[in-house]
């Protein structure tokens, strides 16, 4: 009998020991303050979440449509400079041709002298030569071609023939005076005198 109330009383205690436990961990367990650290977001509290990019203005971009800038009509073009002053003599222009022909063995022989004072014979089937004159030497000749003289020269020889004779054909400017080895006016003789060589040569 003794014993079943000594276990009883024991039993009690147990009991009420374990009730004050349970107490403490019930008071430790309340919920956090608002906005202490630890706490969660509530419910229905939606995250901030970054949009998309906005472009933003592309710098130099060009608007569809947007005509760029034109030459307004009737504008004259940007004048081209002036060529160089041609000078004279020029090269390469053929100033006189002396053609001499007949003789005994029949010769026909080409002089042609340029303006810059180069000169060429062709003599039958030989090479071609060639030669300079000097300024002062293309210089005489000119002014023996431009002399007024020299355009008062008759185009065909007033004197007889010579037989076996040989005939110069002179062309300046589209200009033919044909001579011979007979006596010439003044103005034809400083021609001749003035070309290269005195003439084209005379032997085949």
């Amino acid at each position: 009998m003794w014993g079943r109330r000594c276990g009883a009383v024991l039993l009690a205690a147990a009991l009420a020991g374990g009730a004050a436990g349970c107490g403490a961990d019930a008071g430790t367990g309340a919920p956090p303050a608002p906005g202490a650290p630890g706490s969660t977001t509530g419910p229905g509290t939606p995250d901030t979440t970054t949009g998309p990019d906005t472009p933003g203005p592309t710098t130099g971009s060009i608007t569809p449509g947007t005509p760029g800038p034109a030459t307004p009509p009737g504008t004259p073009a940007s004048p081209t400079a002036p060529d160089a002053t041609r000078q004279d003599p020029r090269p390469g222009e053929v100033l006189v041709q002396v053609v001499v022909t007949g003789g005994f063995a029949g010769v026909r022989n080409r002089l042609v002298v340029h303006r810059d004072g180069e000169w060429t014979v062709h003599s039958g089937g030989k090479p071609p030569r060639t030669g300079r004159q000097t300024a002062a030497e293309a210089a005489e000749l000119r002014a023996a071609l431009e002399d007024p003289a020299f355009a008062l020269v008759p185009a065909r020889p007033t004197g007889r023939p010579i037989a076996d004779g040989f005939q110069y054909e002179v062309t300046y400017r589209h200009r033919v005076v044909v001579t011979g080895d007979g006596d010439r006016p003044p103005a034809l003789r400083r021609v001749f005198a003035a070309l290269p060589e005195g003439g084209p040569p005379t032997s085949p």
